[in-house]
């Protein structure tokens, strides 16, 4: 790890918002009424992400926008409770965004709201004041998420000037608002449904054909997870599978693919290979859903610990590279 003095500044703009996630005690069942427990934190992509990153030794300012309400009084001390910056803007008559997801008794999402109109409606002005830039000159990289509507994420990817931009999909929904900028992004975060959304095709397609797709597109670097079962990895075009060690428990699946963000981003920026840094990433992601939390607390020596038991990737020929990424 670096020094403090030496440690890699992230500018990262997108969700922090009130994160709500009701895990049933019973099979679902649709139109029932089951047991189980309601859990509320802060969450929001790019947050929980910079979280990680910072846990990984970068330092960081956050922009996002809340509501002068409880939930932004919430989401400010979260912010300042993990050494970030804050760079906030505070709408005193907006409620603040939230996220409600309901999920099975195993940790999978069964279906999920997202309140977020004030991204849709603020993140666009937010881009066009000069603070912008005069920020990321600050800094050493951009990190986004697809909270931010299209506008915003154009002009943000054109305020970087030369510094790396790392985005992560968010959603199938949102994935589509980078398809304008995807040559421009240094690496993209993703799952398989978001990859196929941004690729344009279905997602029973064939793996292959969705990786080929978005290279067509321009992307040159990018993670695509898929739960549990074995992530690809491709950096101008050679590609890996990443397969990930059965968690030693599974509590809750929520943040997984943001601690891959995170965990990568900060690798990047120490200087790690690609190859080595989404290890990195996949290691925090065996951390997140083993824990309640979608952004674990570790130790350097307890994510050492989940490093030793994540496998070399595999690297494969372009014919081969999804043939066995997706099940």
């Amino acid at each position: 790890m670096n020094s403090p003095s030496q440690r890699q500044k992230i500018f990262a703009v997108g969700g922090a918002h009130i994160d709500r996630r009701g895990q049933m005690a019973a099979d679902f069942v649709p139109g029932a009424s089951i047991p189980g427990t309601m859990r509320e934190e802060i969450g929001g992509g790019a947050f929980n992400a910079l979280r990680i990153a910072v846990r990984r030794g970068v330092t960081a300012t956050l922009m996002s926008v809340r509501g002068g309400d409880g939930p932004g009084a919430l989401v400010a001390d979260a912010i300042a409770h993990e050494g970030i910056e804050d760079a906030s803007a505070i709408f005193l008559d907006r409620s603040t965004p939230s996220y409600t997801a309901l999920l099975d008794r195993t940790g999978d999402v069964v279906a999920a709201l997202a309140d977020m109109g004030l991204y849709e409606l603020a993140f666009p002005k937010q881009m066009r004041r000069s603070k912008v830039r005069e920020a990321i000159a600050r800094h050493d990289a951009i990190l986004t998420d697809a909270n931010l509507p299209e506008p915003a994420l154009a002009r943000l990817v054109a305020c970087a000037n030369g510094r790396p931009v790392y985005a992560i999909a968010i959603s199938p929904a949102k994935a589509v608002r980078l398809a304008g900028m995807l040559p421009s992004l240094s690496c993209l975060f993703m799952n398989r449904r978001e990859a196929a959304a941004l690729a344009a095709l279905p997602l029973h397609a064939d793996p292959q054909s969705i990786v080929q797709a978005l290279a067509a597109r321009g992307i040159v670097r990018a993670v695509i997870t898929h739960g549990g079962d074995a992530a690809i990895a491709f950096d101008e075009g050679r590609f890996w599978t990443f397969t990930p060690p059965p968690p030693r428990r599974i509590v809750d699946v929520t943040g997984a693919g943001d601690a891959i963000a995170g965990a990568t981003v900060a690798a990047l920026l120490r200087g790690a290979p690609f190859v080595r840094a989404v290890r990195e990433g996949v290691a925090a992601a065996m951390l997140a859903v083993e824990t309640a939390s979608a952004v674990p607390d570790f130790t350097p020596e307890e994510f050492s610990g989940a490093l030793a038991l994540v496998p070399e990737p595999i690297e494969v020929a372009m014919s081969g590279a999804t043939s066995g990424a997706f099940r």
